[in-house]
Parts: structure tokens; C-alpha cells; sequence
């Protein structure tokens, strides 16, 4: 006999998926109805303008990708990348790699320019790109490195490409929402995100926006898009056809509802607060780790305050730690990813998972595991009192 599955109660502290708010859960379970039904095309509209908000953008191609931030990543790509073209691509980390892959399968050309893991993109390195290949129609870079927790300079990045007669993509699947992502401030042209992350939605959709630059674009290949399913020039028809909408595919109608109810939760905090409440809640995290001494991986003015990446002690077992984390806290973190396995952990303050309580839980769990395994010698309470005391008076009630 089969059983239901009944998943387990976990506090989500790593790269993402973040905590889901009981709210977007409740959301999930109200009433499937057809993904062409009036009400539900009310309410596409109505994320699209959340989504406008969060992307600070007036772009009217401004949708939820029906499928995870990878298939975001890849929509920006195949609509904007054509055989033949030449992409400069920016390498930080994980993500930057994932996009290289994409402009070769779009064969296009990519011109790699590359920093070392856990250092933002150098803008200088991209102007000296751009001469060298005058004729790059793209610039494409990683915002917020989920792989390092490093943040490179979007505006400038973008500017650059601008500058240049390129187009940019930009990768924001950890940023938007936790720290600011200003699309029409940036003149950014294709931006793409997830919902597992600083949204606290559940993982399945990605968000993306592209500029009326980039929809000119697309308009004007002489080449399909070699993916179907991600062709803007049909999804659009189905996102932007007023009332006559044309079926390109069964939208997730229960997942649209999450997404709706998270992006509320987004307005009703208003996004300034937001990026506050992200920062403090890093700040108090950043100053516990110091007081049981344990290192950022990244340097300070570079940091994303949603994603920590700490230099694991000499002669900690990084799997053991993190299994027994789970086991016995219920509470999942990262392992580091491509240059950084085995060096870091990746400690996530995402959305609903950044408050104090999981600071706190997280502090006391690892101060317990490392001085049990002997890695540290510590008073026992000493990084939730270093975190505490980076805490205003109203932090503490949260």
C-alpha cells in the first residue's frame, strides 16, 4: 500500500528553496480553475503589475516564466541570442557558467571574461572586452551570485552594454526582492528571477522582464527562437492578448495563486523595508559567526545580504556538519559549489526565512555542533549574544 507523503518540517537556511509563509502555502490550496477562465486572466494581470513592482520596471513584456529560473535564464537567452552573434559573458561563479552554455547551444560565441569565485564582476575587464570584440551584441553577467554570495555592480555593468550598442541580460534569480533590482534605473534589457528565493514562493517560476529595446529584437530575428515553449513572440500572445488570449500552454493556475499572494506580501512590507530587514538580519548573522570565529568568504562591500558564504574552519567535516544540522535541527544550509566545495557553506536569509528567530536557531545549532566536534572553544551562548546585540529594540519582538 502506498502512503500519502507527509514532508517534514524544516527551517530552509540555504541557497534556496526559502521558508514558504503559511500564507502562500494557503493560497496553493484554493480552487484550480482554467488557466484561460476570466478570473484567472484578471489575475495574470494583476502579477504582472506586482511583477512591474519588484522589477521596478514599466516594461510591458514583464511575466512569470511557467517553469523554474533556469528556463528564465534560458527564455532571455534564446529570444535574444541568434546564430552567430557574439555574447560577452561574465564569470563570477556557478551561474555565469550556465550562461555560457546557453549562448554556445543558441550558436552564438561567447567571450568569456572571468573573476575569480566569490569577487564581483570587473568592469573594467568588460570595457576591455567590448574593444576587443566591437562587434558583441550582448553582454550578459550575474547580479547576485548564488553560488559565492558575491553582488556585482548591475548599473555599471549595464551601462557598459548600453554604451556599447549591446543588449544585457542579467541574472537576479537571488536578488530581486532582497536587495534592490532597479530595471529602468539600470537600463537593463532582459532580467530574469526566481520565486524560491527572496520571494518566498514555492519553487516552479520565474520571473523575467525584457525592455522594449530587447522585444525589438526579438521582433526582428530572422532566425526561430530554437525553443517553442519559451518563444516570446507566442508567450506574449497569451500574456499580452487583452481579452482574446492565445492558449500557448496550461499556465500552473495553484502556483500563479502562490506567486500572487508572495508578491502582496512583497507590497505590504514595500520593498525599501524589505531590503532593511534583509541587511539587519545579515548583519546580527555575520556578527555571531565572528564572535565563534568563523570567516566570510566574501569581502564586505560585496556581500549579498541574503546569501552568506562562510569559510569552513580547518579540519571541519563539512558533510557532517551540514547532515547533522538536518538530522538533529531540522535545519537545511548549502554546501559550497565548484571552486568553493568543501570550503564554504552557504547560509541563506531569504525572504521569509530572514528573521531573527532563524539567526538565532541557526547561531545556537552551529555553535553547538562545532564545539561538540571540538573545532571551537567557546562560552556557549556567545554568538546569539554577539547577534542580539546587533539588534534594534523592535527587531527583537519578530
Amino acid at each position: 500500500m502506498h502512503h500519502s507523503f507527509h514532508p517534514p518540517q524544516r527551517t530552509l537556511m540555504g541557497p534556496g528553496p526559502s521558508d514558504v509563509p503559511p500564507r502562500v502555502l494557503a493560497a496553493l490550496a484554493q480552487p484550480t480553475i482554467g488557466h484561460l477562465d476570466p478570473c484567472f486572466i484578471e489575475l495574470m494581470d494583476a502579477i504582472k503589475k506586482q511583477l512591474q513592482y519588484v522589477f521596478q520596471t514599466d516594461n510591458p513584456l514583464t511575466l512569470p516564466i511557467s517553469a523554474p529560473g533556469s528556463a528564465g535564464m534560458e527564455a532571455c537567452f534564446v529570444n535574444l541570442v541568434s546564430p552567430g552573434d557574439t555574447v560577452i559573458v561574465c564569470q563570477n561563479g556557478v551561474f555565469g557558467g550556465r550562461m555560457k552554455e546557453n549562448v554556445e547551444r543558441c550558436g552564438a560565441t561567447a567571450v568569456m571574461v572571468e573573476d575569480a569565485w566569490g569577487k564581483p564582476v570587473d568592469v573594467d575587464k568588460v570595457a576591455a572586452a567590448f574593444s576587443a570584440h566591437p562587434q558583441a551584441s550582448l553582454l550578459a553577467f550575474v547580479h547576485a551570485e548564488t553560488s559565492t554570495g558575491a553582488r556585482s555592480d548591475a548599473a555599471a555593468l549595464c551601462a557598459l552594454a548600453r554604451e556599447n550598442r549591446a543588449l544585457s541580460i542579467v541574472d537576479s534569480v537571488t536578488g530581486l526582492a532582497g536587495i534592490p533590482v532597479a530595471v529602468d534605473a539600470w537600463g537593463a534589457d532582459a532580467v530574469y528571477s526566481g520565486t524560491q528565493k527572496c520571494l518566498s514562493c514555492v519553487p516552479g517560476i520565474s520571473p523575467v522582464t525584457f525592455s522594449p529595446r530587447a522585444v525589438e529584437r526579438i521582433l526582428s530575428r530572422s532566425h526561430k527562437v530554437q525553443s517553442w515553449f519559451l518563444d516570446m513572440q507566442l508567450v506574449m500572445a497569451y500574456w499580452d492578448g487583452d481579452s482574446k488570449r492565445a492558449y500557448h500552454h496550461t499556465a500552473p493556475v495553484n502556483a500563479m495563486y502562490a506567486l500572487h499572494e508572495s508578491l502582496l506580501m512583497v507590497e505590504e512590507e514595500g520593498l525599501a523595508a524589505g531590503h532593511a530587514r534583509h541587511r539587519r538580519n545579515h548583519e546580527a548573522l555575520v556578527a555571531g559567526l565572528g564572535a565563534i570565529g568563523l570567516e566570510m568568504a566574501v569581502a564586505p562591500e560585496h556581500r549579498l545580504p541574503q546569501l552568506n558564504a562562510v569559510c569552513i574552519p580547518e579540519g571541519v567535516d563539512d558533510a557532517s556538519v551540514r547532515s547533522t544540522l538536518l538530522a538533529e535541527f531540522d535545519l537545511e544550509i548549502g554546501a559550497g559549489l565548484g571552486a568553493l566545495a568543501g570550503k564554504t557553506w552557504r547560509i541563506g536569509l531569504m525572504g521569509h526565512s530572514s528573521r531573527p528567530r532563524n539567526v538565532f536557531t541557526c547561531l545556537s545549532a552551529l555553535e553547538s555542533i562545532l564545539s561538540r566536534q571540538g573545532a571551537i572553544s567557546v562560552a556557549p551562548g556567545s554568538a546569539i549574544t554577539a547577534a542580539r546585540s546587533t539588534y534594534g529594540a523592535d527587531d527583537q519582538a519578530h
